[in-house]
C-alpha cells in the first residue's frame, strides 16, 4: 500500500464525488483545499491531513486516514476517512429566503423597495445610482 494518493483520486475512492473527473474539476475551480492551501488535482495526501469540499455551498472537513486511489467497498472506503463536518444549524436558526413565485414576474419597484429592505440595502444611502453624473 502506498503512502500517497492523489486528492482527486482519494475524493474519487471515498465517495465524496460520483466520478474522478468531477473531483478534478472542484480542484481546479478551488473547491479542495488541502491543510488551508487550494489544491491542485495531482497534490499527495498523506494520512493525517484535513481537507476542506465545497459541496453545494458547504463545507466538508475531511481528515485522510488511508491514502487510497482506487475505489474500493463502502466499508473500506468509510475507514479511509473521518469526517469532521459540524452539523448544520437547526432549520430554526437558518435564515428565511424569500423566494417569488415562479412565473410572477419582475417586481414592481415597491416590491423591489421591500425586497432591498428585507435583504439590509438602503436604497437612500447607495452612493452609485447607476446614473453618470
Amino acid at each position: 500500500m502506498t503512502t500517497t494518493a492523489r486528492v482527486d483520486a482519494w475524493l474519487w475512492a471515498v465517495r465524496v464525488y460520483k466520478t474522478r473527473s468531477a473531483a478534478t474539476t472542484a480542484c481546479r475551480a478551488g473547491h479542495v483545499r488541502v491543510n488551508g492551501d487550494r489544491a491542485k488535482a495531482a497534490q499527495p495526501v498523506r494520512p493525517g491531513d484535513e481537507l476542506r469540499v465545497r459541496i453545494a455551498g458547504f463545507d466538508r472537513i475531511l481528515v485522510v486516514r488511508l491514502p487510497i486511489s482506487k475505489r474500493v467497498g463502502a466499508v473500506l472506503a468509510a475507514e479511509a476517512v473521518e469526517d469532521r463536518t459540524p452539523p448544520p444549524p437547526p432549520v430554526e436558526e437558518r435564515a428565511l429566503v424569500p423566494l417569488r413565485d415562479r412565473g410572477a414576474g419582475r417586481p414592481t419597484k415597491r416590491e423591489r423597495r421591500d425586497i432591498d429592505r428585507l435583504r439590509g440595502r438602503d436604497a437612500e444611502s447607495d452612493e452609485d445610482d447607476g446614473y453618470d453624473s
